[in-house]
């Protein structure tokens, strides 16, 4: 898969993740409904220097140069997060707190995603050309149901249980962090993050999913999603949904904690025998004052690494295993907070299995500085470095620089 086409898959999280301190930017009583508005807007400049003597790394995610030689890039894009625009509504009936969420991602950068005129087989030239327009992801459809005592239900489209965590509490959310495809000459709706650099994607999926009333500080979320077919295989029925949990801890001196998890067992198809993919997560934060540090960890087996089920298996359905982890440190001065994060994800080959330029690992630092110009209004400044090593020892790397806005709402 290549960078572009991850970059295409991702979009994560919703403007209140950002901003938590902030008021809805609009909230309208109707009758027994309440209905708001959220969202942000954000674009960065991104220069990426990339490996100009490249090696083959089979699903590294360090930037290398062009067809035509060229080692560096620029773009004007997204970062881990497009622009969002997300509805709600919400009301109380029969003793029930019902809402409903609709979150829509519009991107800035050119592209046949979502764009009117450069679609995927058009006879005009597809990525970024004149007479494009950026794409729309609708990443959130789903209703909750339930109330305190009883614990609540949710069910349709919206972010993952597994791995969810690592990425909310990634200091480039707002930012940019891996590079992705704007290191490319079609830079896509979003960048990397962390994502494949020391956490897997925890995606979007169509879901059912029950979370438990308040239990001293903890909370239980579990239930089925929409099973997925590997990434590049071919769509096959599945005979049982995939299986999602978490439990998260919130507890008294700044300290929260997290364990999830997710299992699906994949079909077999011509030539791929059946395979169980299964993975789990933990980790946490501690914040004190202005200081405050994160790590998560997570451990697969036929996951695979930076998406769901990507590599996550050779050619014959034998399962490969994957681990990662992602640690930071923030320290924040009035207004202003620097950040420090480091994170690698690693992928095994198959029992048996010969494959020298199959990814082992994707590695990357990032150090930020995120300027409040406003509640509302952060400008924000990252160096990142992203190293790809195959199983061959084959290494490349990239060096990222980027400044933007982010406009939360």
């Amino acid at each position: 898969m290549t960078h572009q086409r991850i970059g295409l898959a991702i979009a994560v999280a919703v403007a209140a993740a950002l901003a938590p301190t902030a008021p809805q930017a609009v909230e309208v009583a109707a009758g027994d409904w309440k209905f708001t508005l959220n969202g942000n807007v954000n674009a960065d400049y991104i220069h990426s220097s990339c490996e100009s003597t490249p090696v083959a790394v089979a699903g590294g995610l360090a930037c290398v140069r062009a067809s035509d030689g060229q080692t560096t890039s620029s773009s004007v894009s997204n970062g881990l997060l497009p622009a969002a625009f997300v509805l709600g509504a919400s009301t109380t009936q029969n003793g029930l707190d019902l809402a409903a969420t609709f979150g829509m991602y519009p991107g800035v950068s050119t592209n046949d995603g979502g764009s009117p005129n450069l679609q995927a087989g058009s006879a005009l030239p597809s990525g970024n050309t004149a007479l494009g327009s950026a794409g729309l992801d609708i990443r959130q459809v789903f209703l909750t149901f339930g109330n305190a005592s009883m614990g609540t239900f949710t069910v349709g489209r919206n972010l993952g249980l597994f791995q969810g965590d690592a990425i909310l509490n990634d200091m480039t959310l707002p930012g940019v962090g891996g590079p992705g495809g704007s290191a490319s000459g079609s830079p896509a709706n979003t960048t990397l993050g962390g994502i494949g650099l020391g956490y897997i994607y925890t995606d979007w999926l169509s879901q059912i999913d029950y979370t438990t009333p308040d239990l001293s500080g903890a909370k239980i979320t579990f239930g089925i999603f929409d099973p997925l077919n590997p990434v590049g295989a071919p769509s096959e029925p599945k005979s049982a949904p995939g299986f999602h949990g978490k439990i998260a801890w919130k507890i008294p001196g700044g300290l929260y904690f997290s364990a999830s998890g997710l299992y699906q067992k994949q079909a077999a198809t011509a030539g791929v025998a059946e395979y169980n993919s299964h993975a789990f997560d933990v980790g946490g934060k501690w914040t004190a004052g202005p200081f405050e540090v994160m790590g998560w960890y997570y451990n697969a087996s036929g996951v695979g690494t930076t998406a769901l089920f990507l590599n996550g298996a050779d050619a014959t359905g034998h399962p490969r295993d994957s681990r990662g982890f992602i640690a930071q440190g923030t320290f924040t001065v009035g207004p202003t907070k620097f950040g420090l994060n480091y994170g690698e994800s690693r992928l095994d080959t198959a029992s048996g299995e010969v494959f020298p330029a199959l990814v082992h690992k994707n590695s990357k630092v990032t150090g930020g500085v995120y300027h409040k110009l406003t509640d509302n209004l952060t400008l924000l400044g990252e160096y990142s470095n992203v190293r790809a090593k195959a199983q061959d020892g084959g290494t490349n790397k990239g060096n990222t620089f980027n400044v933007g806005a982010f406009l939360s709402f």
